[in-house]
C-alpha cells in the first residue's frame, strides 16, 4: 500500500535535525537511566523515519494532507 506523504519539506528537514539532537543525547547522556537513553533512541529513529518517508502516523491520523504544489516539492 502506497501512502501519500503528509509532511512537507521543511518539515523533514526539521524532524531530521531534531532526530539528530535526540539520538545524540541518548548517546552522549552521561548519568541517565539506561531505559531513558534508550527511550531518547527510539523516540530520535522513529523520527528520522517520519523525516525519510515523509508519512507520519500521528498527522495521518489527524488528517492532515499537503497540497498539491507541496507534493510537488518533495
Amino acid at each position: 500500500m502506497m501512502y501519500q506523504k503528509n509532511v512537507p519539506g521543511w518539515e523533514r528537514i526539521l524532524r531530521l535535525r531534531l532526530a539528530a539532537a535526540l539520538v545524540g543525547a541518548g548517546i552522549l547522556s552521561g548519568n541517565m537511566s539506561l531505559l531513558l537513553k534508550a527511550g531518547l533512541v527510539a523516540s530520535g529513529v522513529f523520527i528520522a523515519a517520519t523525516a525519510f518517508f515523509g508519512w507520519c502516523p500521528a498527522c495521518a491520523m489527524l488528517g492532515r494532507k499537503l497540497r498539491q504544489n507541496e507534493l510537488r516539492k518533495s
